[in-house]
């Protein structure tokens, strides 16, 4: 280890860590000193995070770090704005991001405690809260009564914005006791507020806010306190920096003086008698965290008694006693390492970014899909790009944007190759007329054949739990099945002599196999792999024609005129079921499974029945498959882009280009709530 610190500093690395730590300092200004970032939160911890994991490996460019990460705290101060600087010094929190690394933080605390003479094996208990994306607002009180209002700043000095802070309601302008002291709180704006102030600016023809959190802090920067009056800001105070006369002993009863004086103090605080609670409370607030009208980024977590906070004292830009544990990010930085071309089951040609492996959304990513030629020309993507790539949930991870300020200059463009290797036949490649992507000329390849079996037993088709990707090839290479119905010719002798399968696992797959023996129509026309019948085709198809024979018997023209399935489905559909090797597949699976009927019941008489739905964003507390199986079952269909024919968006959370689309066809756009009562 010691070698590699006194290795010198590759060039590469240390043009890198500079043009971070640039960058990291433009952002910082962008977000603190013009209240308009340009790049999401998350981007920006993970540039920070890659700078520091720098830093650490080579000491000697660890100044950088500290140049952006050691005394500032927040960023300069307007010429705006009278410059006040603090009785108190402002600090922000160390993060966290995980549970581990939360734990660590809590032996941290025991070990430096313990050389301080305090017992380390002291229970410590704990106050956690929301960490709210707002602005900080340091309050000062003289005999009860509001004198002055300041920014942050920098930490040592800051803006007086006394004149906006007092149109805010939850700003008392004379306090329940005559109290002299300094509390600190943050300003918030609620999303149903936001929406509102971002509609009259459109109608305004004015700017639309970016997010909450830069409304919020535009709104206290404003010269005029009348505007920011009509914005409807709300804030909640959550520390006590200093009062004249006895101080509480604990930040539970901080927060408790808080409230009774007059603030208006977040209710979801809470107090934890260890850091598993602390753990829990956290991990409660994870997917709950878009249930609130102000936005949330983590929980920040407090020692809760003030005198060992005065013992654990200070870095030299971060409390001891406090950290911020992030919520999992959706949202990070990477660089690109390669393009590949991944081959689907229908021959489709998908671009793939290899990504160095980033952690988001709680798990570690090395890949990230690219969609197709027009994507990459439209992004501007290269391999040695540093690219911010966004995951939400099991959504597979797709590239956002690129930060040009970090390309090298060999970043190599990348160009559709003539010929692929896994397409059989010469390999040849081809653009699908009228679309975005290319495709395999031959499909014989046995990496295709793999794929359709791959699909055949995956989730989304027959879900034959336990054979994945991996078994299948154990099963091809030994030569044990070739098509998707020998596998329900298998038996647990067959498995036993395979490497790695003992009795157990060889009863699994036999019974796993056996489980999908009969299967609803709507997933054996998902398994077959028929390119465009997905998930939500299917359903249709088999909510329509009820029987398998139904279908097979159905002509082009027939399918064609089913609402959501169209012409280029209902040919693909038609001419696979009438293919003569297909028919033969067709039949030998018939052999072994029964594929159930619809059963045909009266649909309700809701407004859903023949209309479609379109989900996007994260909804508060229904999952999407739950949501759209609401829709399925009051006869509504989903649809996975918008258009004039869609009756419904439903938006979530982060809802993307789609709740746009959807405004400017003029459909009805829905939150959870409004989708609720139309069920109903």
């Amino acid at each position: 280890m010691l070698r590699e610190y006194m290795a010198k500093v590759p060039k590469e690395i240390e043009a890198r860590a500079t043009e971070l730590a640039k960058l990291i300092e433009e952002h910082r200004a962008h977000y603190h000193e013009k209240d308009a970032p340009v790049i999401s939160d998350e981007a920006y911890d993970s540039l920070v995070e890659e700078l520091k994991g720098v830093a650490v490996r080579y000491p000697e460019l660890a100044e950088l770090y500290r140049k952006v990460e050691g005394d500032v705290v927040g960023g300069t101060v307007s010429e705006a704005f009278s410059k006040v600087t603090h009785k108190v010094r402002q600090w922000s929190f160390d993060n966290v991001f995980s549970d581990e690394e939360l734990c660590e933080w809590e032996a941290r605390l025991k070990r430096f405690l313990e050389k301080e003479g305090i017992d380390e094996d002291a229970k410590l208990s704990y106050v956690s809260e929301h960490k709210i994306d707002g602005l900080k607002l340091i309050l000062e009180y003289e005999r009860g009564v509001f004198v002055r209002a300041t920014t942050r700043g920098n930490g040592v000095v800051g803006e007086d914005v006394t004149h906006t802070a007092r149109t805010i309601k939850d700003i008392p302008e004379k306090l329940k006791k005559p109290l002299t002291l300094i509390v600190v709180g943050e300003v918030w704006l609620g999303e149903d507020e936001f929406a509102r102030i971002n509609k009259e600016r459109e109608k305004n023809s004015e700017p639309l806010f970016a997010n909450p959190r830069n409304a919020a802090a535009g709104s206290v920067r404003q010269l005029d306190p009348n505007v920011t009056k009509e914005r409807n800001l709300s804030f909640f105070t959550y520390d006590l920096d200093y009062i004249d006369g006895d101080a509480p002993e604990t930040q539970w009863d901080e927060l408790k003086l808080l409230k009774q004086v007059g603030f208006t103090t977040n209710p979801h605080a809470k107090l934890c008698k260890d850091i598993n609670e602390v753990i829990d409370d956290y991990h409660y607030w994870v997917p709950k965290r878009t249930s609130e009208q102000y936005g949330m980024d983590g929980t920040v977590i407090k020692v809760n008694e003030v005198s060992l906070q005065n013992t654990l004292g200070y870095t030299a830009k971060a409390p001891r006693f406090g950290i911020a544990y992030k919520f999992p990010s959706e949202e990070a930085t990477t660089v690109v390492e390669d393009i590949a071309l991944q081959v689907g089951r229908t021959g489709v040609l998908t671009p793939v970014a290899h990504l160095r492996p980033v952690r988001i959304a709680g798990s570690t990513v090395s890949r990230a899909t690219l969609h197709n030629e027009d994507q990459i020309k439209r992004l501007d993507v290269r391999v040695g790009d540093t690219v911010i790539i966004h995951k939400s949930g099991d959504i597979i991870p797709e590239i956002l944007s690129v930060v040009t300020d970090l390309r090298p200059k060999n970043a190599k463009v990348y160009k559709f190759p003539k010929k692929v290797a896994e397409c059989g036949g010469d390999g040849s490649i081809e653009r699908i007329p009228g679309e975005a992507a290319y495709r395999c000329v031959a499909k014989d390849s046995d990496a295709l054949h793999r794929r359709r079996l791959y699909y055949f037993a995956s989730k989304n088709a027959l879900n034959i739990d336990g054979v994945g990707p991996k078994i299948i090839d154990l099963l091809l290479d030994n030569q044990l099945i070739n098509s998707a119905d020998d596998l329900f010719t298998l038996t647990k002798g067959d498995l036993l002599g395979l490497p790695g399968f003992k009795e157990k696992a060889a009863e699994n797959v036999i019974a796993a196999i056996d489980s999908v023996r009969k299967v609803p129509l709507h997933r054996f026309l998902i398994a077959l792999g028929i390119e465009h019948v997905g998930e939500e085709t299917a359903r249709i198809i088999a909510n329509e024609f009820v029987s398998l024979k139904n279908i097979r018997k159905a002509s082009q023209e027939d399918l064609a005129k089913v609402y959501g399935v169209g012409e280029i489905v209902a040919e693909e559909l038609h001419t696979w079921l009438h293919d003569e090797l297909h028919e033969a597949e067709l039949e030998k699976l018939l052999e072994h499974i029964r594929v159930e009927d619809v059963e045909q019941k009266e649909m309700k008489d809701t407004a859903l029945a023949g209309k479609s739905f379109v989900f996007t964003g994260t909804l508060p507390t229904l999952g999407r498959s739950e949501a759209e199986e609401m829709v399925r079952e009051n006869g509504g269909i989903i649809s996975s882009s918008v258009s004039k024919k869609t009756s419904y968006v439903v938006v979530g959370a982060d809802p993307g280009s789609k709740a746009d689309k959807a405004e400017k066809l003029g459909v009805t756009v829905l939150d959870e709530e409004s989708f609720r009562a139309l069920i109903k």
